[in-house]
């Protein structure tokens, strides 16, 4: 089994900047592929980025050039740069993990932590 935590989600400003952080824990080495969904109010759950273990990424069109996936293996965390937010940025953040590429980047990832709340606002 695997288990994600979320962290670093909170309430800031337009144009502000966060980073999350999604850490992983129990039988790691499945975890090849590794990425980050959000849930906008009365929205479905989007995929914001996803990284596999060899560091090749894939953006959402809506965060490119603004927000930036990465990894630290040895450390077992992933992590999610977000600059330039903005209020359509407001959602609750999802890490999640599985061993195939095509099962994080389509949202039927084994492994899913429990969210964290970003909120953009003034």
């Amino acid at each position: 089994q695997v288990q994600l935590v979320e962290s670093g989600g909170g309430l800031v400003q337009p144009g502000g900047s966060l980073r999350l952080s999604c850490a992983a824990s129990g039988t790691i080495f499945r975890l090849n592929a590794m990425g980050w969904y959000r849930q906008p109010p009365g929205k479905q759950r989007e995929l914001v980025a996803a990284i596999a273990s060899s560091g090749s990424t894939n953006y959402a069109d809506s965060v490119k050039g603004r927000f930036t996936i990465s990894r630290d293996n040895a450390k077992n965390m992933m992590y999610l740069q977000m600059n330039s937010l903005k209020p359509e940025d407001t959602a609750v953040y999802y890490c999640n993990a599985d061993r195939q590429w095509l099962a994080v980047v389509n949202g039927a990832a084994d492994y899913w932590g429990q969210g964290t709340q970003v909120t953009v606002s003034s």
